[in-house]
């Protein structure tokens, strides 16, 4: 009978140790299976980081060189276009030959412009000197070498002026100087629209972030989440304002496409992936302001077409104002740095796009006088957009520690006021 029982003991506790063993192994693959996801997925971001910042760092060199060969005059513009268009075609990068032929325009009017001052200057000058020599018996004047001198340096440094604008960046930031109206009314608007939410899909470290699996910090993912909203209705009132006569007038189809594109969830990581739809967007808008380009679309900057895009963006800055006035305590510290960061994203957006307003719609604003009260706004959204503190702190507003919340609550409030004060100017006219 000991036998027996001893046998039976020795066969449940060699079962029990290869059970054990089982487990112990599928646990070591699962793991192993586990880390090379996590190595190829750092391994694709490691690359596609080193693209665009192989990229961008040639971009830079480029605008570099630009710079350099534009300032021997107006006849090295042409050798500056063919060596931009080259190098914008071997890096098959259609925004560098954009922004070549943008240069080449904007160096050959300096230097037309230039060369019509200098000749219309040197005639007067000319036509002074002969009238004096007439007059004094031939008595050269003294003044006409020091003028000439300082005209022509006031000639040059124009041209000066004009060539550092034609290599401007036109990154996602804050310092940045504004657009400039270079084609049909709407155009240097749906471009602003764009550029934001095009920066966060494609420039920005990482992409994406709000559908990561594996999520490293969540600060970008509320700024991207802040610009994201800013887009949605931009969108909206593109769509369904901007781009139509009237309540009767039909759909632009990209537009409405892209206006339906923004609405996808931000978290969708594939079947569609949130980034797949948002570019889909983004296309959908570069497809009209190729219409517009091409004379097959509309802009209409009435007052009744503002008003909503103004309203939502009044909205938009509301929320952020009340999220971030609230009182020490009532967020936790956790939630303090994604309320900032999403007030962030919405600045960062929102200025982009009404400093192209400005420009597109310079004469409805202008004409009550408004031109000074939206770059109040402006303004204030650069002075938010602009805050970048290494922590995000939540001390009482009078202790020692600052309160970034309340820090820029300012800003966001000032810039919702005289958006109020815009629309509210703009509506008197309805």
């Amino acid at each position: 009978m000991d036998e027996v029982k001893n046998a039976a003991n020795s066969g449940e506790s060699a079962k029990k140790k290869n059970f054990f063993i089982k487990i112990l192994i599928s646990k070591w693959f699962v793991l192993t299976v586990f880390i090379l996801c996590i190595s190829g997925y750092a391994a694709w971001w490691g690359m596609e980081w080193w693209t665009d910042f192989s990229a961008k760092r040639g971009d830079n060199k480029h605008g570099a060189h630009v710079s350099q060969k534009t300032t021997g005059g107006g006849h090295d513009t042409l050798s500056v276009l063919e060596e931009t268009t080259y190098d914008a075609l071997n890096t098959d990068d259609a925004h560098n030959l954009h922004n070549a032929l943008t240069t080449h325009d904007a160096l050959s009017m300096n230097a037309r412009n230039t060369h019509d001052a200098r000749t219309t200057h040197e005639s007067a000058m000319q036509e002074q000197g002969s009238h004096e020599t007439a007059d004094h018996g031939g008595v050269t004047p003294k003044n006409t070498a020091p003028h000439t001198a300082a005209a022509d340096k006031g000639l040059n440094e124009g041209k000066e002026t004009g060539h550092g604008s034609a290599t401007d960046d036109t990154g996602h930031g804050t310092a940045h100087a504004p657009p400039v109206r270079t084609g049909p009314r709407g155009v240097a608007f749906v471009q602003a629209c764009i550029q934001p939410l095009d920066y966060e899909l494609n420039h920005r470290f990482l992409g994406w972030r709000p559908n990561d699996i594996i999520r490293i910090a969540d600060n970008i993912k509320n700024l991207q989440l802040g610009v994201l909203e800013v887009t949605r209705r931009t969108a909206v009132a593109l769509a369904e304002n901007l781009s139509r006569t009237g309540s009767t007038d039909a759909y632009v189809p990209s537009l409405e496409y892209a206006m339906n594109s923004f609405m996808i969830k931000p978290t969708e990581l594939m079947f569609p992936s949130a980034e797949g739809k948002y570019q889909e967007g983004l296309d959908g808008w570069k497809d009209y302001q190729e219409m517009l380009q091409r004379g097959e679309a509309r802009f209409y900057r009435r007052v009744d077409n503002l008003v909503p895009l103004l309203k939502a963006y009044e909205s938009i800055l509301g929320s952020c104002d009340e999220n971030l006035v609230k009182k020490p305590g009532e967020l936790s510290t956790f939630k303090a740095d994604d309320v900032f960061y999403y007030a962030k994203g919405v600045a960062i957006a929102m200025v982009t796009i009404l400093e192209a307003l400005a420009v597109d719609c310079d004469d409805t604003i202008g004409s009550v006088q408004g031109m000074d009260v939206i770059h109040h706004a402006v303004e204030a959204l650069h002075h938010a957009s602009s805050m970048d503190p290494w922590i995000v702190l939540e001390g009482s507003p009078d202790g020692i520690l600052a309160n970034h919340r309340a820090n820029i609550a300012a800003p966001i409030s000032h810039a919702r006021f005289y958006l109020d004060v815009l629309s509210g100017s703009l509506t008197g006219n309805l």
